[in-house]
């Protein structure tokens, strides 16, 4: 073969290498709503690095950990560190979380009063009576300075772990569902945002406490823990972590998720 040849061959054989390299795909479990939407965002800066994600959308909560551990999907972005600890652990998945999204954040409204401040010493304080939405109720009151709670309580804590409450703030339990309805009867309510934004409430603008979006309950990036380490992994969660999928969160969302970075 000629010199020339040899060249064209090696050339071809390169970009032929480029071109497979670019074009690596991988598959993404998803929830509907926000978790698809700020995904498709993601999508298109992952495809100008070479990285082409298919969306498979889902809709419960199991079932993308189940796909995921399959190796039916690559990785999934729809849950809250603590609720993946608890799907590893109960099911034995071999998953692992490789990066934080954002927050959902659970907060404290009141119609009553326009500041935490002004909440007064003996005041009703709903929550919600499950054990992960109270629990996670009153850590956001501890985190704020309003309760102490026992240590190492972990992440489910009842109104019976409290140990200090020098305003003694009487904690009311009720479904998770009707916290906003309670507004009209208690001083404030611990609601999460699908209830606030179903109605009318605004986490940006209405709630007097909310959580941090580096708390406990910050969503995640999850893929097979034997994936860990590949390059895609990388550029997904660089591609998540941007300052274009922040953008897109804080105009299109209004505070209703907090990015983590």
């Amino acid at each position: 073969m000629s010199p020339r040849r040899l060249f064209i061959a090696a050339l071809a054989a390169s970009l032929l290498a480029a071109t497979s390299a670019a074009a690596e795909k991988i598959k993404v479990a998803v929830t509907g709503g926000p978790p698809a939407q700020v995904m498709e965002v993601v999508k298109g800066l992952a495809a100008k690095k070479g990285l082409e994600i298919e969306l498979v959308e889902f809709s419960d909560y199991v079932l993308p950990n189940a796909a995921l551990d399959a190796g039916e999907v690559q990785a999934n972005a729809f849950q809250h560190q603590p609720y993946l600890d608890n799907q590893v652990r109960d099911r034995k998945l071999k998953i692992v979380s490789v990066g934080q999204t954002y927050t959902v954040p659970l907060g404290i409204y009141s119609k009553k009063y326009k500041s935490w401040a002004d909440i007064p010493s003996g005041a009703s304080i709903a929550i919600p009576n499950d054990p992960t939405n109270g629990g996670r109720a009153l850590l956001l009151l501890q985190a704020k300075g309003a309760i102490k709670l026992k240590p190492n309580v972990g992440l489910k804590p009842t109104p019976l772990d409290i140990v200090d409450n020098p305003r003694k703030l009487k904690i009311v339990e009720i479904d998770a569902a009707q916290t906003p309805r309670s507004l009209d009867d208690v001083a404030a309510a611990a609601i999460n945002t699908n209830y606030a934004a179903q109605a009318g409430l605004n986490p940006n603008k209405d709630a007097i406490l909310i959580e941090d979006p580096q708390g406990p309950y910050v969503n995640v990036i999850a893929v097979r823990t034997v994936d860990k380490d590949k390059p895609w992994v990388k550029i997904l969660v660089e591609s998540y972590r941007s300052p274009e999928v922040k953008a897109f969160m804080l105009e299109k969302f209004k505070g209703a998720l907090l990015p983590s970075w």
